[in-house]
């Protein structure tokens, strides 16, 4: 029963939940970054100098005479692939940066701006009026100190 508790105390804590609410919002993102990469970046790469994005490179020593399509891949080292992944690892990092950013920058504003009420609004309070017993001590220790002087 004890181990049950801990993971529902580990699983509902504020920063798991942050957590996987920010993996699948990540996930949906990333699908929306690669379909910007394949239908803009890559037809945009492909057209600059006739590079090919989604290119390989055929080995010397395989015969590929007589060979589907699919089976050449196969054989063949594919680069365009792993460029595409490459793009959308810097288009993502690059997003989440300026996120990252933006928000930093309101939590900072939003401090900024409760400071600045707080002050308003929060006042020192005045000191209390010491009690009667208080001030009669202070009086005697007063007199003893002007005795001493004398």
């Amino acid at each position: 029963m004890g181990l049950i508790q801990e993971f529902k105390e580990f699983a509902l804590k504020g920063n798991v939940v942050d957590m996987a609410i920010g993996v699948i919002i990540g996930a949906a993102f990333k699908d929306i970054v690669t379909s910007f990469t394949d239908s803009f970046i890559n037809p945009l790469i492909a057209s600059v100098g006739g590079a090919e994005i989604a290119g390989s490179i055929r080995l010397p020593w395989v015969d590929y005479a007589g060979l589907s399509l699919e089976e050449i891949q196969s054989l063949s080292l594919n680069y365009g692939a792993f460029i595409t992944a490459i793009i959308n690892f810097l288009i993502m990092a690059l997003i989440l940066f300026f996120m990252l950013k933006a928000i930093n920058t309101l939590k900072s504003g939003v401090g900024k701006i409760k400071k600045k009420k707080g002050a308003k609004e929060e006042e020192p309070a005045p000191a209390p009026e010491p009690s009667d017993e208080v001030k009669l001590l202070t009086e005697i220790k007063d007199l003893l100190k002007a005795q001493k002087a004398k």
